[in-house]
Formats: C-alpha cells, structure tokens, sequence
C-alpha cells in the first residue's frame, strides 16, 4: 500500500516536471528564437529557407543597432522617467496604503471602494481625458491659470511621469500588506512616543521589502515596455523613449529585423537584471498583499 503510493507520487511529479519543463520551454521559446534572429543577416531572415540556428553569426549587428538613432538620449529618457515615476509612486503608493490600513476616518471604505473601480478601467479608456489634461495643465509651458494658450505639459517627460506616479493596484496591494501587521506594533510605537510619520518611516517601511520590490517590478516594467502613452503624448526626437526608439528599424517598405531584434534585447536587458535581483521578494510580495480582506 505504501509502496503503490510512493510509486503514484512520484509519477506525479513527473508528469507535472514534463508539464512544467514544456510550459517553460513555451515561455522561452520566442525569447531565444529573438536573440538568434539579432545574430542572422536580413537576407538569411527574409530568405524562403528558415532555419533556427545562423548560417553566419553577426554580433555587430547590435553594435549597428545602436549606431542608428539617437539612443543614449532614448535610454536617458526611460531612465529619467522610469526612476522618477517608480520612486514617487512607491512613496505615494506605501502612504495610501498605510493610511488605508492603519487610519480610521470618515468615508474611508467608500474611498477605498472608489478606488478599486481605478483597478476595473481599462487604461485606454482615460488616455483622452489624460492627454488634455496634461495639455492644458495650468501655468505650465505657456498656459494662463485656466491652462489655455499653450501646450503644458504636451511633449515634456513630466507628462510622461506624472500621470503613472500613483494607482490604485499599488495602493490596494499596499493595503493589504500593512493589514497583516499587528496592532500592537503600532501600540508599542505609541508608547515610546513615535507619531504616525515615525511609525510609516521608521517600522513600516524597512519591513516592507516585498511589497516594495513588487511595486518596483511592475511599475517599472509598465513604465519602461509603455509605447502608448509616449507615442500619444510626445511628437520630438529628444523626448523619445527606448520603445519610440525600435520604431526606427520599421518603415513603409521594409523592416530591419536583424536591428530591430539587436535593439529589443538590449533594451529588454535593464529589466531581467532587476528582476534578478528582486525575485526573491516578488513573490512574497504579491502573495501577502492578496492575503487580508
């Protein structure tokens, strides 16, 4: 009997070892065919004959890549832009969720329930409100107090910041974090005279890694990979990100697969590091912040 299921457990894991390894292999499949593509002429990837591996290896062709266009001020933007909206909506995002978590005020579940709906629309819906209102911001790029006159915020990286600074998924997510921490840290706080910013700073926020390292993940990863938002918003070369930047390899007649694939996989490379590095707090992060009600 034990034996019968040893054996059954085993097969088991097996079956979901296959099942897991064919799910992966899935996953990485258009990655590795990507990178192998960066390395083939466009010739041999135009030619009727596809084959996986190169019949000829071109590493320059991502030294080539980067030598059209303008890119270090393409990767200076999303830099500038991805740091400077992930910072602050870390901040922002953290102090919702602990005033949600740890307050009680008037009106605090009706807000909290407004703010869910954020979660439900669908961000091509306020794209239009969005876009005129970073156009007609008032007293900024030439607008009167009433934002007529000028363009505001129209083709500038604060536009592209300031609309993803805060979201109603970080901050849920932040909610529910700070919900499984005990009521009696914050009594033991009050008792040596800590105030609600010491609390947030001082205890809250160093022990809230994993939720950090999440929200740094996926905003970071929304800001970096966006193309909506910046082709919508911006119309100058100086103001273009890594994503506007790939559009050049693609015109009209032909598309430059060879660069186009180079540029991808260096552009790509900044986030894998990064999550590398905070993967180990992404999951946990996720996991706690769906724990409480």
């Amino acid at each position: 009997m034990i034996g019968s299921m040893k054996k059954e457990r085993m097969i088991g894991r097996i079956v979901l070892t296959v099942v897991l390894a064919l799910l992966s292999f899935v996953i990485v499949a258009p990655f590795l065919l990507a990178i192998l593509t960066s390395l083939k002429p466009l010739a041999e990837i135009q030619s009727a004959d596809f084959t996986i591996l190169p019949r000829e290896w071109h590493f320059e062709n991502y030294l080539l890549a980067m030598q059209q266009g303008d890119w270090p001020r393409y990767f200076a933007n999303s830099i500038t832009v991805t740091l400077t909206t992930v910072f602050f909506a870390v901040l922002f995002n953290t102090l919702a969720g602990f005033a949600f978590a740890r307050f009680e005020f008037k009106g605090r579940k009706f807000l909290f329930f407004f703010l869910l709906i954020g979660i439900m629309v669908p961000a091509q819906v306020t794209l239009i409100p969005t876009f005129f209102m970073m156009k007609q911001f008032p007293l900024v790029g030439g607008n009167n107090l009433f934002g007529m006159g000028g363009t505001g915020f129209y083709d500038t990286l604060p536009g592209l910041i300031i609309p993803y600074v805060a979201g109603s998924f970080g901050v849920f997510l932040c909610r529910q974090f700070f919900l499984g921490f005990p009521r009696s840290l914050d009594e033991a706080a009050e008792i040596d005279g800590a105030n609600k910013w010491q609390l947030y700073f001082r205890i809250y926020l160093p022990m809230s890694k994993p939720i950090i390292a999440t929200l740094i993940i996926t905003k970071s990863s929304q800001i970096w990979n966006d193309y909506l938002w910046p082709v919508i918003l911006t119309t100058s070369n100086e103001n273009r990100t890594v994503q506007l930047g790939l559009t050049i390899f693609r015109n009209e007649t032909v598309i430059q697969w060879h660069y186009l694939m180079a540029a991808t996989m260096i552009v790509i490379a900044p986030l894998v590091v990064m999550f590398f590095f905070l993967q180990k707090y992404y999951v946990g992060g996720i996991m706690a912040g769906g724990v409480k009600g």
